[in-house]
Order: structure tokens, then sequence, then C-alpha cells
């Protein structure tokens, strides 16, 4: 990102004769030379100077120009009512945007107006509603490295989740990223360029930040002003120093004060963000980590094509939670499943409770979908951001919570009976926000008509002071008109010169003498009287000290709900996970899912179904998968038919289901450990670490891989990282490069995997020659997907079979997907070619032809003597390994060398 991204390049040519605003614009973006300064003048925020040129490009806005005694000036503004939406674009487009509000009132002084940067707006430290994502959490991490350690810290600005974790290498770190998907990262400047880009995305905004946060002295320092002592919550430094760091980077992007100048009174006078109460420190060891390869590839969040529907991920079939809320923990729950049986089974007998409960599960479901997103609403609150609309919404929510208590009182279930006993219905603090704050106040907080009645005796005089000097004013037309006999004399009010008596010109001579004149008009004359004087003034008294103290009292208020963040913010976290639980409850109760046994030695499932291709499809065929974990085998049990099967070779045609099914195994095991019910009759899983696979096809042009190398990198990866207690997903691994290599690297997997990781493995191909090396591997076993074919089409059922697959199908295969009958015609010719010298490469290796055709004499042997060249080739051709494809390339590049 450009270093001046909001300075302007080139000042006046005599800064010192800079008007004082001007001069004012200019200190603000060499102060803030990384972000674009939106500078306020009046209803606008304005850029200037190259800015301007910048912003009215990108937002294509007018280019004007500002004029002053010093010269001219290129600008551009944007309307502050419609801000949002205009800030939302240049973040787009990678910059960080800078507000400098007008913090004085321009009546209370003669000179410049003081303008201070309120907030910086980043991608990653968002908290306005019109550009956060409702449903999803809005991280920004902080990434360190001492001689030992990677520290992480990743937060959400809008709710205050907080997390932090650390590990030895950076390829744990990205892993760890790929859970939080944050939206920007912090990092220290002089970091390596390297290690940032091997841990986030190229779309996470990158930022440098103030060497001095990450000190380890002042980050732990900033820790304990938090949370208390470092050492009891963390346990590195690298970890001390990400938080620290992190930390300091929020406060500095919330600014001094609130939007518009208003002072954001929770905060200390080091700009404390005071409703962040808690911070998790997790070892990655205690999630199933699913890397960013493996949520592309099951499609838990996005689709990996644009075709189709987008919500027809592993979230869109879930998510039937009530509350942006539940919907966020849904998504924190599917990206880190457990991996601890207790906890695991605690959720799923919650989740049993609300699937058997229906009526409870409806009634619950009801009412939070009248919960409000209190999570942000109280972060809103601590800034001092909220208005009085906001703390109706968290006292609607909180109403809720009783109610919700007494629809629960039956269930019984441990994770039950603990989140409803986290749901503190926080009295003292609805009954506050409903003596306090009108039904429907109005949505500026210091123009009145916030407070109600009875809050506030000083509040109340002033009100009916008010209300008694209009009521004589409303009485004072008809009383004017019978005392000057005036009939069309009105009384009116504007904001310029207040209250009035207006006369048409034809009845000016009946004006009394106590008439003074204070506005002349065309048609009629405007007057008042010293009565409606002091009337006037002791209504304007009335109502500026009223609304004043209406602000007053609302701060008074909105501090103290501040206080309770902490219970609040435990009541949203409740509130949440019952979301969850309820709707993974309607779920398993709508769509036949059955409740998976936690334990075994592997995974066991009966008639399993995909959980999104099921709802896409108008049938679908459920399809059992049984994997065993075994050790590695002891030298001399290669043989043993009682060894675990771990190790599946899935064959069958193309579009036969293999990888689907691969995909509904890896998908029932990563439910299961989320603790919901899985599509199957039965399932029985013992958990798995770590969730890899290898599927499909895509490259890195930009980055200078091919799709081969892109496949080596994930390959590799899972060779190194998978363990004994991983699930292992393999899709045609080996295409890209020649048949022979492809094979080859094929078998060399499959015996690593198998001997020396000893992961739960489904490992798909089209290389039929790995079945036979399934046959010599004790816990490896072959699974096929059958089908019948003629040379007009295929037919698929959709069910696995033990043993391999006969054929491929692929030319039926190509004519169903509108191959030209030329094109098909002619593949059939050369796979019949292929198939002839396939028999006749048998033959030639002493398999006996079939009767129907006649058998070529065997070749003469070579003549005793120094074998040469080609002789030497042939020896080392093994045919019976090798493909018709590759028999025929092996035999045509051997004729080449003998003509």
């Amino acid at each position: 990102m450009d270093a001046a991204l909001g300075a302007p390049e080139k000042m006046a040519e005599n800064e010192d004769e800079l008007t004082p605003m001007m001069s004012q614009y200019f200190e603000l973006c060499r102060e803030y030379d990384d972000s674009l300064v939106l500078f306020q003048v009046g209803d606008f925020y304005e850029t200037f100077c190259e800015a301007a040129e910048k912003t009215a490009r990108l937002l294509e806005i007018a280019l004007t120009q500002r004029e002053d005694s010093t010269g001219t000036y290129p600008m551009a503004g944007i309307p502050i009512d419609n801000a949002e939406s205009y800030i939302e674009t240049l973040l787009d487009a990678g910059y960080r945007v800078a507000v400098a509000d007008q913090v004085q009132d321009p009546e209370e002084t003669t000179t410049v107006v003081d303008r201070a940067v309120t907030r910086i707006v980043t991608p990653g430290t968002l908290t306005e509603d019109e550009l956060l994502d409702t449903d999803d959490n809005n991280f920004v991490a902080c990434l360190t490295e001492d001689y030992e350690r990677y520290g992480l810290a990743v937060l959400d600005v809008s709710t205050g989740d907080f997390y932090a974790t650390s590990a030895r290498r950076t390829a744990a770190i990205a892993d760890e990223v790929s859970r939080f998907a944050p939206a920007e990262a912090v990092v220290e400047p002089g970091a390596a360029d390297e290690t940032a880009s091997e841990c986030f995305d190229s779309d996470c905004m990158v930022t440098p930040y103030d060497s001095a946060a990450f000190d380890s002295a002042t980050a732990r320092e900033r820790v304990e002003s938090y949370f208390g002592s470092p050492d009891a919550l963390l346990a590195a430094d690298a970890e001390v120093r990400a938080c620290g760091a992190l930390l300091a980077y929020a406060e500095y992007t919330r600014g001094g004060a609130g939007v518009g100048g208003e002072a954001d009174e929770t905060a200390g006078d080091d700009g404390q963000l005071d409703y962040l109460n808690h911070l998790t420190r997790y070892e990655p060891r205690e999630y199933m980590l699913l890397d960013r390869v493996a949520l592309s590839s099951l499609e838990l969040f996005e689709r990996r094509t644009v075709h189709g529907d987008a919500d027809v991920t592993l979230l869109g079939v879930l998510d039937e939670t009530a509350c942006p809320l539940g919907s966020r923990k849904l998504k924190d729950w599917l990206r880190r499943p457990l991996l601890d049986p207790d906890r695991i089974e605690a959720r799923l007998d919650a989740v049993e409770e609300w699937t058997h409960d229906v009526r409870t599960r409806e009634e619950a479901r009801d009412l939070l979908r009248d919960v409000y997103d209190i999570e942000r609403l109280v972060a809103r609150i601590s800034r001092g951001r909220a208005n009085a609309r906001d703390l109706r919404s968290l006292k609607a929510t909180l109403d809720v919570v009783p109610e919700l208590k007494a629809a629960m009182a039956d269930f019984e279930s441990e994770k039950s009976v603990e989140l409803r006993d986290q749901l503190d219905e926080l009295a003292d603090v609805r009954d506050l926000i409903a003596r306090a704050i009108q039904e429907d106040p109005a949505r500026e907080i210091t123009e009145g008509d916030v407070i109600r009645e009875s809050y506030d005796d000083e509040l109340d005089e002033l009100r009916e002071t008010e209300r008694e000097g209009k009521a004589w004013i409303d009485d004072l037309e008809q009383q004017e008109r019978e005392r000057t006999g005036i009939d069309s004399l009105k009384v009116g009010h504007n904001s310029v010169h207040g209250y009035y008596i207006e006369v048409t010109n034809p009845n000016l001579d009946s004006v009394p003498d106590d008439y003074n004149r204070r506005q002349t008009l065309k048609n009629s004359e405007r007057f008042y009287t010293p009565e409606l004087k002091e009337r006037e003034d002791e209504i304007l008294r009335a109502e500026n000290r009223a609304d004043d103290l209406e602000h007053e009292l609302f701060r008074d208020v909105r501090s103290t709900v501040a206080a309770e963040s902490e219970r609040v913010q435990a009541v949203a976290d409740a509130l949440a996970q019952l979301d969850v639980l309820a709707a993974l409850g309607e779920v398993a109760a709508t769509r036949d899912y059955a409740r998976p046994e936690i334990g075994g030695d592997g995974i066991r499932i009966e008639e399993g179904r995909h959980p999104v291709v099921e709802r896409t499809q108008a049938s679908f065929v459920p399809n059992d998968a049984h994997l065993e974990r075994a050790g590695s085998p002891a030298e001399g049990e290669r043989d043993d038919a009682t060894a675990a099967d771990s190790f599946a070779v899935v064959t069958g045609p193309n579009m036969s289901g293999k990888s689907t099914y691969m995909r509904q195994v890896a998908l029932i095991t990563l439910l299961a450990q989320t603790g919901s019910f899985v599509p199957a009759a039965s399932a029985r899983i013992a958990p798995v670490d770590r969730i890899f696979t290898r599927v499909g096809a895509s490259d890195d042009i930009a980055g200078g891989r091919s799709t081969f190398m892109v496949e080596m990198t994930e390959l590799a990866a899972i060779l190194e990282s998978a363990t004994d207690e991983s699930l292992v997903l393999l899709d045609e691994v080996g295409r890209g490069t020649s048949t022979t290599d492809g094979l080859a690297i094929a078998r060399a997997v499959t015996e690593h995997v198998h001997d020396e990781v000893g992961a739960l493995t489904l490992f798909a191909t089209h290389h039929h020659e790995l079945t036979e090396t399934a046959d010599d591997l004790p816990r490896a076993f072959n699974l096929h997907f059958a089908a019948e074919g003629t040379d007009e089409e295929v037919v698929f059922d959709h069910e696995v079979r033990r043993g391999a697959a006969t054929a491929s199908y692929g030319v039926q295969v190509a004519r169903e997907a509108g191959v030209p009958d030329e094109v098909v015609g002619r593949a059939r010719e050369l796979l019949a070619e292929a198939e002839s010298a396939d028999v006749e490469a048998e033959a030639t290796n002493g398999i006996e032809a079939p009767e129907s055709e006649a058998s070529e004499p065997a070749p003469k042997a070579v003549a005793d003597g120094p074998e040469d060249e080609l002789a030497a080739r042939l020896r080392e051709v093994d045919v019976a390994t090798m493909t018709p494809l590759e028999a025929m390339n092996e035999l045509a590049a051997l004729k080449r060398e003998v003509e």
C-alpha cells in the first residue's frame, strides 16, 4: 500500500501563506500519511489537491475547485449523511480512511474550527453497521515472531471477540489464520514480507504499524491494563507482543472522539476499548484443523465455482439460526470443530433435546427472532456511539431472556443447563432503560425527545415550562385578534426571527402601540410585544436547557449500561449458542439426521448422505463408509487378512460419485465433531485431528504455479503434516504430468500414507493399476462405483461397492457432455487400437491371448554379447504395469530408434 496514500504530493508553493483551514488539512495529512483524510467542512467531507483527484476518480464524483487568498485547489467532497457508502468504495480500492471531524461548535469561535481525526476506518477495524456483514465476524490479525515462535492474535473490534495462539512454524500459523479469514493483518515494520505472504491471503490488507507497540514491555503493560497478568493468560512472549500491538492498533483506529465531535465517555485517557472483557488463548490442538484448502474443497462457506446457487454450501444447509448472533456462532463452530469427546457429547446431548422437543424448539426460535445483534450493540454503547434506539433494542433483546429461560425449564442436558444459567436477566439494566428512554425515541440524541417523563424532576419542570409557554402562544393569536379586531392576524415562528405577530399591510393602521416591528415583508409586517418576547425567551431557555439536560441524562444512562458490558456479552454468547443448538435441532428433525456416536477406532457410517448434494438433487443414493485406525504394520504382517481397513482406493467412471462420496465422509465427520446430528442412518466417529483434501484442479498463474505444481504443493503439505489421527482425501493425485510420472507419484503416495502416516484415507483415482497396489498393502482395500455402459451411453447407480472398477467409460461420458460425434467416433477408434495393443503387450509378457486372436511368435532373444542401448531399454520396460496408451507411446519410441 502507498506509504503516502492520502497526503497531498505537492503542497502550496509557500506553505506559510496557507489559510488556517488548509494548514489544518495539510497537517492532518502529514500526521496520517498512510490514510486518505476526509476533512469535514460543514455538511461534507472534503479532500483537496492530489487526494481530491484520486477521490473524484474512485468515487465517480465531481472534481471542483476551492479558491482562497493563497490560490486555487482541486476539491472533491461527499455528504456526511451518506459517507459510509463512499468509504466502503475507498476500502475496496485498498485505502485506509482517516475521518477528520469538526470537534468544535462553529459558533464558539471566530477563527478556524478545530478538527481532529475521530476514527481511522480500515478493513479489519470496522464498527459501522453499514459496512459490516451482519452474519460474519470481521477480524484484524497481528503476527509477531521471535527466535523460537510465531505469535498470532485476532480481534473483532465490532464484537470484542479476541483470540491468541502461537506455533513454531509459519505453516501452522497460516492454518490458524485460515480459521478466522482476517480482513487485515498488522505486522511490525521490517517484518519479513515472505512470512506475511505465507500466512495471509492476497485479499488481506497487511498493515505495518509502530514498532514501539511491539516492544515486549510495552505490549505486556497494555495487555495487563485490559485483562490482568499476561502470564496468567498467554503462553509465550510472542503472543503477548501480538496481543499488545493489536490492542494498540485498535485504540489508534478508534480516534479520540465520536463522530461529530462527541467524545467517547467510556474511553480513559489512554483510549482503552472498555468493552474488551475477554481474551481467549487456545492451543491449535484443541480443535480439528481445517486449512484454507480444506475449507475451499469442502465448500463450507463458499462455492468453488460461480455456477449455481451461491447458498448451496454446508453453511447454507445448516444455517437455520434466528438471529445474527447465532449465525456468527455457527460459522465459528464450523471453523473450529471439537476434538474433546466430552465437549462433543455435551453439544450432542443439547441438540437431541432441541430435536425431540418440537414445541419448545418452535417457541424458542420465535423468541430468538426478536433478538438484536447485542454483541455489536454493546460495543457501540461502550464506545459512546449508540443512540437511544440502540438502548431500546438492547432492552427488547433482554426482555426475551426470561421467556426463553422459562421455555427451557424442562431441559436437563449439561450444556442446556449451563447456558440457561448463563442467561442473566439483567433486570437492573432493563429497568433503567425502561424508566429512562422513551419507547420510540428520536434518532438524534442532542435534540430532545429521548428521555421519558418522570425520569428526572428538573427535566419535567423544563418541559412543563416549555409546554405552558407554547400553550400561551397558541392562545395568543385568538386573544390578539379579539383585542385588535384584525381577523387575518397570525402568530408564527421561524428559526431566524423567533416568534412573531404577522399583520397584512391593509390592517397596519389597527396595530396597537405595544407592537414592535420585527420584520418587513412584501405584503405584511411582523411584530412582537414585550410579553411575547418574554415568553419566547422563557421557552427558548427551557428548550435549550431541556435538550442539553436530556443529552446529559442519556449519556449517563448509556455509561451505566456500558459498565455492564461484560454481563451483556455473557448473555449474548449464551443466546448465540442456544440459537445454534436450536437450529441444529431443526435441521436434524426436518432432514432426518441421526445422532452420531463419538468414539471407536475410526469412521463407520451407514447410509451416509452428502448434506448439500441431497438438497439439490431429486434423488440421492446413500452409501456406507468404513475406515478403521491401526498402527503401521510390523515387519512380516503385510499379508495379515485381519488388518484394519484404513486406506480405500476408490475407482469408477467419471460422474459416478467418487468425489461426492469422499466429501460426504469428510462432512459427516466434521458435522459430528461440531456437535451436530449427521445425514446418515447411523454413524460412529472417532475424532480426527485434521481433514486434508487434495481435490479438484486449480492453478496459481499470478504466483507462477501450474495446476500440477499447486497439486504437488498441497500434497507435500499433507505428507508433512498428516498423522494417524487425520482424515485424508486424495482425488486424482498425479494428473497434470505424464502418465508414467503420475502413476509413479500416485503409487509412492499410496505406500507412504499407508506405511508411514497411517491416516484414514480415501484415494479416488483413474490409475486402475493402484487397485493392484491395494491388494499388496494389508490395510488398503478397493472400493468402486459400478456402472453399465454401451457404445452410446453409460448408466450410473452411484452405489459404492467393494472391489475395483472394470472400466472408466470416459468416451461415453464425453458423448453425454456434448462432445461432437466425429470426435467421439475418433476417440472410440483410438481406444480400440489401444486395447488391441494392450492385448499384444500382455502376450509379449507371457500372458496367453484369447483363442480368437492369433499370437505372434515371440521375438528372438538378443544375441549374446555386449547389450546395446535398445536391449537395455526393453529389459527395463514393465509391460504388466503400463496402460494401453503408455505401451503404445513406448512402442512408438522404440520403433523410431530402430528405424
